[in-house]
This record gives structure tokens, sequence and C-alpha cells, in this order.
């Protein structure tokens, strides 16, 4: 394969970037671009060159497969191709469309000049990976575009179109096609007015008060990085461009450069950039698995779920229809919807004529009979398996053969949902996480009989309406819900000792994560987790709660929807204020236990939390409901506000030492009041820390594993575990007071 196809056109040299699809700039691309300059300089018939990639791109940046291998940097390293570029004797022009990031952009900066297609994307994306630019595009964009923009544009990683960026100097014509052409045309016409070479290093930053600009940028990058590093660091290496001669700007920004790599922050972001690729990857699903056609869908229910996941698909230019049983229902919804699309386009997101194309193609209805011939239907109805037995009856009834019958279940057994069906193999789970519209997690559920093909086709799906998909295996919540209840748990039980809610909290978003466990709980709606709960009261008595959550919602505290949760809520704002009701529902149920409150510090928070959903994730693992500890974590990163320069649950805890984490559950075993037995570490923790391995290297230690018929029900199995680890409950009601004791006995649950 020729990694750079070289020709002639007269007196320019086009060569052409040939690493498809994106052009990302390989050990063998940077070898075959200096080989292909060199050709060119040595051929007198040749006065000047045209460097192109393809539509798609004209590089994306460095080659992911190369990242910390030696390829990475061996010679010619993207600094020494750079130089080869911009210190050529002969006019290099870039012409560019399609992607231009990164690494390639730092090429086409190298370049003396640049001609681009109107649509193509510009970008510097490594603060996105907790780095900056290291192959002096801190240096040379300044001094193209100026400092402000600059700065905003590498401190952040935003994309942009070239077109935004007219009237700088980066590029010297903007075409809107026939790009070859153009950039050749261009080429000879500098050859032919012998205009001077343009080299950017050579160019100064010309700025007032540029100092004053930087300590603002500085304190604006640190202000919203939210524990990141890097784009502050950015502000810092552009500002080497305003103050030092060039080769100590590069010098500068290279010290930068290799100061980030080793940040936790970046290893954090690095980690989870190639776990979103990992996820896509099925083991047992070839890439090359023939994929069903999704030229139309149904959403069956019209409630804030089923909404959101329709715009998805309207979002994506594919037709769908919005299903619901009752007139105002279905009202209610497609006017939610619009409602939703209008907000955007006040803020700019989205243009009147985009609002109504959207719409046009999502088609209310009252009738299964107009969904029959539609590639993929999804319920979004209530939790409940009798409903689903119902709505699934119908599809099963109504679809034409070779349909995706797919349930937006959060916690029911798909493998059941299936059996309602005479067609299990089209069956499978596609959870979409509140609000729909937004969040970029799709867990997908395959069931003990979905087809390959259906897993293919879905996964792709979830690329085309801008999803992150993960597949799980079925179980009782599958990934994330199954990790969150154990989190939710550690939270409640902490309140009976002496946190609050707020504290609780504000810890844990000090941690990074986006929102608490009790202002996430009043978001989502505490009546779901209570509905969940009383399913689990009768499934596993024997599984401990705190009473607390329940007595919240049978005040009807459903959190903001009602006005009052965890929080009280103001007409119209979101703001969550701490409520004296609930702290005397906290202090009531202390005193009914008999449990005198203690000062709960910071690191026991997070601790507790964070390793309730590590112990959790390694059972997952254990039994193979999850394919990879970094689907765990893209998981909690995409759908539940882990903070993403953390990398996720298993990440964390691998940075933390598996010793250290296992040490830290002994000691929360030995608290009686926050389930004992759920805090024996996982055996597969166990198994990884004796080999002295990390849960990253989980795939090459097996711990005792459950026996054939346990494994039918791992929730189930591990529930009646927990029973017998826990100690005897009787004698633990033996120690608290006598009246108290008696008044538990007297209003006893099943929860507890």
């Amino acid at each position: 394969m020729s990694f750079a196809r070289y020709r002639r056109d007269g007196v320019v040299a086009v060569v052409e970037l040939n690493h498809p699809p994106l052009n990302a700039l390989s050990h063998e691309l940077r070898t075959a671009i200096a080989a292909a300059v060199d050709k060119a300089v040595a051929d007198e018939a040749v006065k000047a060159i045209v460097l192109i990639g393809n539509d798609r791109a004209f590089s994306s940046g460095a080659d992911i497969r190369e990242f910390e291998t030696p390829k990475a940097l061996a010679e010619p390293n993207l600094d020494s191709l750079n130089s080869v570029v911009e210190g050529c004797p002969k006019p290099v022009v870039a012409a560019i469309a399609g992607a231009c990031m990164g690494g390639g952009l730092e090429l086409a900066l190298s370049c003396h000049f640049r001609v681009t297609l109107g649509d193509a994307k510009i970008a510097f994306p490594e603060v996105k990976l907790g780095l900056v630019p290291g192959a002096g595009g801190t240096q040379r964009f300044p001094r193209l575009v100026g400092l402000e923009l600059a700065a905003n544009l590498i401190a952040s990683g935003n994309t942009v179109p070239a077109k935004m960026l007219k009237g700088t100097r980066l590029f010297d014509e903007i075409v809107t096609d026939d790009l070859l052409p153009a950039a050749i045309a261009f080429a000879k016409r500098v050859v032919k007015d012998k205009q001077p070479i343009v080299r950017v290093r050579d160019l100064t930053v010309d700025y007032p008060q540029a100092d004053a600009y930087l300590h603002f940028a500085r304190t604006g990058a640190a202000s919203v990085s939210k524990g990141m590093p890097a784009p502050a660091r950015c502000v810092d290496a552009v500002a080497a461009a305003v103050n030092l001669p060039f080769d100590q700007g590069l010098a500068a920004e290279r010290t930068i450069f290799r100061e980030l790599m080793i940040t936790p922050e970046s290893k954090a972001l690095r980690y989870s950039f190639f776990a979103q690729r990992a996820a896509r990857k099925i083991p047992d699903v070839p890439e090359s698995t023939l994929q069903r056609p999704v030229k139309s869908v149904a959403v069956l229910g019209a409630g804030t779920m089923g909404g959101g996941i329709a715009m998805n698909f309207a979002n994506a230019g594919i037709p769908v229809y919005l299903l619901e049983l009752k007139a105002d229902a279905l009202e209610r919804g497609i006017a939610t919807i619009r409602k939703n699309y209008e907000s955007s386009a006040k803020k700019g997101r989205l243009s009147t004529a985009q609002v109504e194309e959207r719409m046009g193609l999502i088609k209310p209805t009252l009738e299964y009979k107009d969904i029959a011939s539609v590639d993929l239907a999804i319920e979004a109805v209530f939790e409940d398996i009798e409903v689903k037995r119902q709505v699934f009856s119908r599809l099963d009834a109504t679809l034409k053969r070779g349909a995706i019958l797919a349930t937006n279940t959060s916690t029911l057994d798909v493998n059941q949902i299936a059996k309602f069906t005479k067609r299990p193999k089209d069956v499978v789970g596609m959870h979409f996480f509140s609000p729909a519209n937004v969040m970029k997690l799709l867990e997908i559920v395959r069931g003990k009989l979905t087809a390959k093909d259906v897993l293919a086709t879905v996964m792709a799906t979830a690329k085309k309406i801008g999803k992150t998909g993960v597949v799980s295996g079925v179980c009782d919540g599958f990934i994330g819900n199954r990790m969150i209840e154990q989190y939710s748990r550690q939270a409640m039980f902490m309140l009976e000792e002496g946190a609050s809610p707020q504290q609780v909290d504000r810890v844990i978003e000090k941690f990074g994560f986006a929102m608490g466990p009790f202002r996430m709980s009043d978001l989502a709606g505490n009546d779901i987790g209570w509905h969940i709960r009383k399913r689990r009261y009768v499934e596993q008595p024997q599984l401990k709660y705190s009473s607390i959550a329940d007595k919240i919602c049978e005040l009807g505290r459903f959190g903001q929807k009602t006005g009052s949760g965890w929080y009280r809520y103001e007409p119209g704002r979101r703001d969550a204020l701490p409520d004296v009701e609930v702290e005397e529902i906290i202090a009531a149920e202390r005193r009914e236990l008999g449990i005198k409150p203690r000062k709960i510090s910071e690191a026991e928070i997070v601790d507790r939390l964070v390793y309730a959903l590590v112990n959790e994730g390694a059972q997952i693992l254990a039994e193979r409901i999850a394919q990879r500890p970094s689907d765990i974590d893209i998981v909690y990163l995409t759908g539940y506000g882990f903070p993403v320069y953390k990398g996720g649950p298993m990440f964390h805890a691998d940075q933390v030492g598996l010793f250290n984490v296992v040490r830290r559950m002994r000691e929360f075993a030995a608290n009686p009041h926050g389930d004992p037995g759920f805090w024996q570490p996982a055996p597969l923790l166990l198994a990884l820390q004796e080999h002295g391995k990390k849960i990253a290297d989980a795939h090459t230690v097996r711990a005792k594993r459950a026996t054939p018929a346990n494994r039918k029900s791992p929730r189930r199995t591990r529930a009646v575990a927990r029973k017998t680890e826990r100690p005897n409950t009787k004698r633990l009601k033996k120690t608290r007071p006598a009246k108290a004791a008696s008044k538990r006995r007297s209003t006893k649950r099943t929860r507890r």
C-alpha cells in the first residue's frame, strides 16, 4: 500500500495522503509524506507542492493505534515531519477538506499556504485527552488567527467550520467545491507571481496588553475545567507564542505536553477515549455481520422517555411513529417535543426550518396497525412486567417479520419479555437514559436468544443517533442501575448513621460527580426507585434497605416534579434547598433504630459510594454481564455523571490500588449498619489482588464461579450469599434500646 500517492500536474507535485478513512498520521504515513516532499524537491521540473487528503479528512491527527507505542515517536515524528514541510525550499500548499484536526492541523500550519473548503472541520481536540497540541500547534496557530481565537479554540477543543475563520491569515483561499483543481491553480499562481514562501514560524503575535488577556483566559479556563489542568496549561502554551521566540516557545510547548502526559487526569481521559472505542466491539459478533435496515422506527409511549427517544431518531433524519393509546397523552407528548425543539431554536441551536423538519418526521398515532411496517419498535411504557407482556404480545402480532423489538426497561428481565413473543431472537434491550434526547449512554441488553445481526444493527443504530452503545447481559438492573442501587443504599445508610443529604451530595460532587445521589434521585423522580424497591421487597426480602427513602415517598415527595423530595424546590426554580421536614424524618429513623449519629468524614463518604460501585462492578464482571471493565466505566462516564477525569469507578480503583480498596472494604464490613455482607470484597477483586493484578486484567484471572444452576439468577444467588454472610439480624436487634426495638417490631416492614 502506498501511504502517499505522488503525481505531477505540470509544475505542481500533488501528494495525496492515503491512509483511509481519516488519514491518521501513522509512522508509515509520516514517512511517506516526508519522502514525497524530498522527491518533489529533487525534481527540477517541480516548482510547488500540494498536499491533499480525501473528502472525509485532510488528516484527523495522530494515529490512535500508535498511542503509547514506540511508533508514536519513531522518526520522522510529527515535529520532524513539520520541519521537513516548513523548511521545504519550494512552496507547499495544504488542500483541506473534511476533518483537519490535532496533528493534521499542525501539519497544515507547517505548510506555506492553505486552501480549504468552507465546511472543513478545524479543531485542536488534544485538551479532551488532558493534553496540549504537541507539535507546534500552540505556537503557529496564534500567529495566524490571533491570540484570543487561538486561546479559545485550543483550550476548549471545540470544532469550527473553516469558513468561521475567514478573515484570518489561516486560509489563503476558501472555496466551495473542486478543491484539488483550486489548490493546483493557486500553487501555479504562487509560482507564476513569484510569491515569497510564508513560514508561520517567522510571524509574530501582536496583541495589546497581552498579559492582561492571558491572565483573564487562565482564570476562565481554570473556572470551567472542573479539576482538569489541561485547559489552563493550553493558555500557558499559547502565552509562550506571545512572549518567546519561536524555538523557545516550541520547547515550552513540549515541556508542558510532557508534564501533562503523566498527570492522572490525562491518563484517565486517554483511557476513556480508548474505552469508548472498545465498547463498540462485541467479541463474538464480527464487524462483517450483515445488519438489518433501520429506515423507520416506532416508539411506544409518548411520555418523557418515549418523546425523548423519538427525538433522537428525528434528529438523525429517521422517520419515527409515536404510538399512544390515549389521545390526550399523545397530544401532550407531541406538545412537549415541540416545546423542546423550540427551546433549542431560541438558543440558536436549530433554525425554524429544522424544527419543522424534525417535527415532520415524528408521526403521532393511536393505532398499532400504523406501525406494522417499521424496522424497529422501542417500547417506553410503564415499568411493569404485565404491561410489557401486553405490549410485546401486540407488537409480535403486528410487526413484519425481521423487525427488531426493543424494550427500554431499566431493570426487568429481557429474557422474560422475549418469551412474550414468538420471535425471541428479534428482541433486545435498548435502555435509554433520561433525558433520552440528551444523555449519551445507551445500554444494549443482550438476551439469551438475541440474534447477532440484531446486536450489530442496534449498535450501529446507536452510533447513527449519536449514542454511546454499551452491551450488557441480562440481570436485574443491567450494568448501570444494578451498580447505582448499591451506591444509593450506602448513601441512605450514611443518613441513618449521621450524614445529611446535602453533606453527601456536596462531598461526592466535590469528588467530581455531576450530581450527588439525593439531587439525582429528586431529578429522576423518587417514585421510580420506590417502585423498584417494592418489587425487591417481594423478590429479595433478605436484601437490606433503609426505610428513610420510602418514608419520603409516602409523603408524596417525589422530587422536582412535585416541588419536594430530599430537598424542597421553589416554583420555577431547580435550586435544591434543605428541608426541615426531611431532617425530622431522618432524625426519627435514627431514634427508631437506636443509632447515635456520628460525624462521617468526606473520605468515608467518597469511598463508601465509589467502592460500592466497584464491588458490584466486580461481581458483574465475574458473572460476565459486562464484556470488559472499561465498558462499566463508559456506562458511568456517559450515563451517571462519574468524573471523566477520573476514568470511571473501575479505572479509579486500579489507580488507588486493589490492596488499598480491599482493605477499605473490610473496614466498612466492620460497620453493622452498612450491610456488612455486601462489603465482603468480591471474589474477583480478591483473586486480582492475590495475583498482583488490576481490574483491567480481569480477563486473565478467574475467581470462583457460581454453579450453572445459580448463574441463571445471579442477583438472587448473591442475595442468598449476603444473607449467610451478614451478622444475625435477631442478635443485632437485641443490642438496641428495648423501647426502640419494641417499636421496630410493631412496625416491621419487609424492606428491612
